[in-house]
């Protein structure tokens, strides 16, 4: 049987299945797979985590080092977010350029990251003009099984929250000091499945859905940003819907990047 015809059998079996509210590994259409995230997995990083959701994996680790700042914001500190996915990890992954879906990754976790304030980039400038903190935010997928925006955004913010800006070692204080972190942002993803709306597909689920729509918010009730990916519609009132999903999920996850659990 060949590989187009296997996916297609799945393809119609996911969509059956999510029909009657049902999903392939026995979730909930509005459940999210086990969650866990271990703090200070790179001892040489300033910051970092490693994220899990269900099999999907992802490693952040955090850099801070001194620079110049940007000429239209020689206040302010520099934000460099990337992400690698690693050949290993999927077998739809190939060495090389950055993959399109590397580059969506990034720029999604990247503008969910500014839109919050999760860092105030003012704090990060030594000097105006001359001298300021970059920090990288750089994010490692190390295991595929979908939904890698969200369990890379959860990585990234992890990693910010736990991270040291080495001032020290720099000699720019006389002492190292916690990164300031202000928010939380969240991702929750969901994909359309039939006239199904499911949160945290699997690999096999975005394969066969008709439609992505990733929402961020904060812990002040804000929804910070918003990303559509696939083919696909969703009308206002499933976006509607899909927000205030997001809302008790964004809380809930957030307890998983403050140590405390759901």
């Amino acid at each position: 049987m060949s590989d187009e015809v296997t996916a297609d059998i799945q393809t119609t079996h996911i969509l059956d299945l999510a029909a009657s509210g049902k999903r392939v590994d026995g979730r909930g259409i509005d459940e999210y797979r086990p969650i866990a995230i271990d703090v200070g997995f790179v001892s040489t990083a300033d910051g970092s985590a490693l994220a899990h959701v269900g099999d999907t994996a992802v490693l952040c680790g955090i850099k801070l080092e001194p620079g110049k700042p940007f000429p239209d914001t020689p206040n302010a500190g520099v934000l460099t977010t990337n992400a690698e996915l690693i050949p290993l990890s999927s077998p739809t992954f190939e060495p090389g350029p950055p993959q399109p879906g590397a580059i969506e990754v990034s720029r999604v976790v990247d503008r969910a990251i500014r839109a919050a304030e999760t860092i105030d980039l003012t704090k990060l400038c030594v000097t105006p003009g001359e001298k300021t903190w970059v920090c990288y935010v750089d994010m490692h997928v190390l295991g595929h099984a979908g939904n890698l925006i969200d369990t890379a955004l959860l990585a990234a913010v992890s990693a910010l929250t736990h991270a040291t800006v080495p001032a020290k070692r720099f000699a720019i204080a006389d002492a190292d000091y916690a990164l300031d972190v202000q928010h939380l942002p969240i991702e929750c993803t969901f994909v359309r499945l039939g006239d199904q709306i499911v949160v945290d597909p699997t690999f096999d689920e975005e394969q066969a859905a008709q439609g992505r729509l990733t929402v961020a918010t904060d812990e002040t009730g804000r929804v910070v940003a918003m990303q559509k990916g696939l083919v696909g519609a969703f009308s206002p009132e499933d976006v509607k819907a899909t927000v205030r999903r997001a809302f008790v999920h964004g809380d809930r996850l957030r307890g998983f990047v403050r140590g405390g659990g759901p």
